[in-house]
């Protein structure tokens, strides 16, 4: 997974988190779902990215 990436996905995750406890402090379910979804699409970014690195170590193992 590049750097690119990884940074990309925590910063998303970090801001769903930040939209999720405004959401949450103010009373705005909208927000506080809109934060949940951020931090569900985050989370599945990084899961694809982990396979795709798990798949090139297997391919990288079988090349050696």
């Amino acid at each position: 997974m590049g750097l690119g990436d990884k940074m990309g996905n925590k910063s998303e995750e970090l801001g769903g988190k930040a939209k999720e406890g405004a959401g949450d402090a103010t009373g705005d379910e909208d927000l506080k779902t809109e934060g949940k979804a951020d931090q569900t699409s985050a989370s599945v970014k990084n899961a694809g990215e982990h396979v795709k690195d798990a798949a090139k170590d297997v391919k990288d193992g079988l090349t050696k």
